[in-house]
């Protein structure tokens, strides 16, 4: 029985796409429905906290956290990082979640939209622009498809359907390597990578999806001309556990919580590459679920701050969840900056508030 569940997997008569829309929909299932977090590796952040100062010289009311990421002015810091599309219930979510980036300025990156690559009748479940006129929006194709027979072409279909700002590429290894049928071709991406960034006209973000990009990695990317990186490190949703929570067979199900834990920690990741590339813009995500692990993040060297998990939460349940959620991490980001006698972010990022424990 073993033998068979291992090489059998289940499913096999299903078209191409038909089987990435129902792993579209099982993936938003799973976040909801099962505990799919990380437990024995954390972001790193919580190794860090911000020296209290008791007499700020500061009026709450001329707190600022407005900020600019590639070119464009943001509310706030703050990303409602890549989740969904492809399915009904994903069109509500992308609606509530780009309704609530336009009321407070913030900026929204869509699901892989490769599902709609294949089928382009499901593209409105992302083409969310018509609710989020003003908003910093990121397109998004992983970026092994680039040998599967992507290349310019679909980067720029994918840019223009959601009238994007820029372009994600997600590099998302592991889960490819827990899916049964997973795209495992890595090879040789780096040069098509650079064409694209040479063609595409808008930015390229490189995303890791949960494990972190390296400070090493990180300079190979911007050597080719990624024009941001999102680190996306280890500590919070495990996409591994993820696709093991919706695995039919037994190899795909244990290759998940073996791997549940795997990949290098949001904090970690964020001072190796501002180490080497103290310039390049860079977004902090991976396990950040407040104001104070964003600010925290923004401390460290970020430049935007995403999160995923809160906001998909949120947005299952309804609008008002989610521009409730948005008002408690700007809230959250401004107490931060009052307790620390900082009026805005580039203070908080120029002063030494943040403070490692030792031991």
């Amino acid at each position: 029985m073993i033998a068979k569940s291992l090489s059998s997997p289940a499913n096999d008569s299903k078209s191409p796409f038909v089987e990435t829309q129902q792993r579209k929909a099982d993936h938003i299932r799973v976040c909801l429905e099962q505990d799919v977090q990380c437990q024995t590796t954390t972001t790193g952040l919580e190794n860090y906290r911000f020296q209290h100062c008791c007499l700020p010289e500061l009026d709450w009311a001329d707190l600022d956290i407005g900020s600019t990421f590639l070119g464009k002015a943001l509310r706030a810091p703050l990303l409602i990082s890549s989740m969904t599309g492809g399915t009904e219930q994903a069109q509500v979510i992308n609606t509530r979640l780009a309704i609530a980036a336009q009321t407070y300025g913030l900026a929204m990156g869509v699901g892989s939209q490769r599902v709609a690559v294949e089928s382009p009748e499901v593209m409105p479940t992302f083409s969310v622009r018509r609710y989020a006129p003003d908003c910093l929006l990121f397109a998004n194709l992983g970026a092994v498809q680039l040998n599967y027979g992507y290349g310019l072409s679909e980067c720029q279909q994918v840019v223009d359907a959601l009238e994007a700002d820029a372009l994600i590429l997600h590099l998302n290894v592991l889960q490819e390597s827990v899916q049964t049928r997973g795209d495992r071709n890595f090879k040789g991406l780096l040069p098509k990578i650079e064409q694209l960034c040479d063609r595409l006209p808008v930015p390229v973000i490189a995303k890791e999806v949960g494990n972190g990009i390296s400070g090493p990695l990180a300079q190979r990317l911007i050597d080719v001309g990624v024009a941001a990186i999102d680190v996306a490190g280890a500590g919070g949703t495990s996409w591994a556990k993820v696709e093991g929570g919706r695995a039919t067979d037994l190899r795909q199900r244990r290759l998940g919580q073996t791997f549940g834990d795997w990949g290098w920690p949001t904090a970690d990741c964020i001072e190796q590459i501002r180490a080497i590339a103290p310039t390049i813009p860079l977004i902090a995500s991976g396990g950040i679920r407040n104001g104070l692990e964003a600010a925290k993040a923004l401390a460290l060297g970020a430049d935007l701050v995403g999160l995923a998990h809160p906001f998909l939460m949120a947005a299952n349940e309804s609008e008002d969840s989610v521009a409730l959620l948005a008002q408690c991490l700007t809230e959250e980001l401004k107490t931060v900056l009052f307790c620390t006698d900082n009026a805005n972010l580039a203070a908080l990022q120029r002063g030494n508030a943040l403070q490692h424990l030792k031991g």
